[in-house]
């Protein structure tokens, strides 16, 4: 399967989209999928906002099924526009929970000054 290795990052083609992923095709003989967990960290409400048809990008390789040549394939850490560099492979959100902390208590007694102001 042309050397290709779990983590390498290698140049495909989209080839089709669907509601739960882009198809592409490797080395103009593979298939692979990037599901659409692995399209970006946050939330993907259309993958067309991602890719399109013909687009040539970069993906990562996630896993391999050597028995039926399909690749399984990831964009969201890497830049899959331009060189295919990792971008950041750590954390995104390093807030945690911490605002939902500060502001529960705002929250709630809005909520209940919203509700008792209907009665």
């Amino acid at each position: 399967m042309d050397d290709i290795k779990i983590n390498d990052i290698i140049e495909v083609t989209v080839t089709g989209i669907q509601k739960y992923g882009a198809f592409v095709l490797i080395n103009n003989k593979y298939d692979g999928l990037i599901h659409i967990s692995e399209i970006s960290s946050g939330y993907v409400k259309n993958i067309n906002d991602y890719v399109k048809i013909k687009d040539r990008i970069y993906a990562q390789v996630v896993d391999i099924d050597k028995e039926n040549n399909k690749y399984k394939l990831s964009i969201k850490n890497i830049d899959y526009r331009n060189n295919g560099e990792i971008i950041n492979s750590g954390n995104y959100y390093t807030n945690g929970f911490e605002p939902l902390k500060e502001h529960l208590d705002l929250w709630i007694n809005e909520k209940i000054k919203e509700i008792m102001d209907k009665m």
